[in-house]
């Protein structure tokens, strides 16, 4: 079991929903933090309640990670101020949901900036520091909509499954490297950007999906679990 205790984290996407649950489930656990967001108000409301709660490390960046550089300069913060990097949570996610028929043309960009482009430029950040170590572990946060594709989400679904994609080929590509990636695919989960209808089912909470990263984390070193599926019962 690998302990979680001052090991250093990024997570985007930190200031609300699955990205917040994620920061408090490793800040219980003393995980050094840098959260990632673009709402600085909420960011630090966040970063302060996990300060006084359990006494955590916490550093903010204002990030946008549509802008490949902020995401470089956030990973450089982060080991600047910590000396290294171990984790990278890429949690930023917008979920629009036009028809393709709709022809919402600045929907369907935003959401491939945000979903697919925001999470390549944090792995490719992370990527340098975690090969000079020879660790690392990258948490990508897809969806069931990327399994599963309605009328209504055929873009945000494409973004998630290419999220699916990207991890799939990157694990293979750092086989043998001691990087480890994992992506976590949940169902509805009670956030602001999952209010959709999840039918007769309970929505997940974003702790349950924090459990999971956790759940990944904390496997020994020579263990990598690639994919997780979090769905309500």
């Amino acid at each position: 079991m690998t302990q979680l205790q001052y090991k250093v984290a990024v997570v985007t996407g930190a200031s609300s929903g699955i990205g917040k649950g994620i920061a408090t489930a490793l800040a219980e656990r003393q995980v050094q933090l840098v959260l990632a967001g673009r709402n600085q108000a909420r960011l630090e409301e966040t970063a302060n309640h996990l300060k006084e709660t359990y006494n955590a490390q916490v550093e903010t960046v204002i990030t946008d990670v549509t802008q490949r550089r902020q995401v470089e300069q956030l990973v450089e913060q982060a080991k600047s101020h910590y000396g290294h990097l171990d984790v990278i949570v890429n949690s930023a996610g917008q979920m629009l949901s036009p028809a393709i028929t709709d022809g919402d043309v600045e929907a369907w960009e935003t959401m491939i900036d945000v979903n697919v482009k925001g999470t390549l430029y944090g792995i490719n950040a992370a990527l340098p520091h975690f090969k000079k170590q020879g660790s690392g572990h990258i948490i990508n946060i897809a969806s069931i909509s990327g399994f599963e594709v309605t009328k209504q989400s055929t873009m945000y679904s494409a973004t998630k499954a290419a999220i699916h994609t990207i991890t799939q080929g990157l694990e293979k590509e750092l086989a043998r490297t001691g990087i480890r990636v994992t992506s976590i695919s949940p169902g509805m989960v009670d956030t602001p950007m999952g209010s959709g209808d999840s039918g007769d089912r309970k929505k997940l909470e974003a702790k349950n999906i924090a459990e999971a990263v956790v759940y990944a984390l904390e496997q020994p070193s020579h263990v990598n679990v690639n994919e997780i599926t979090v769905r309500p019962v």
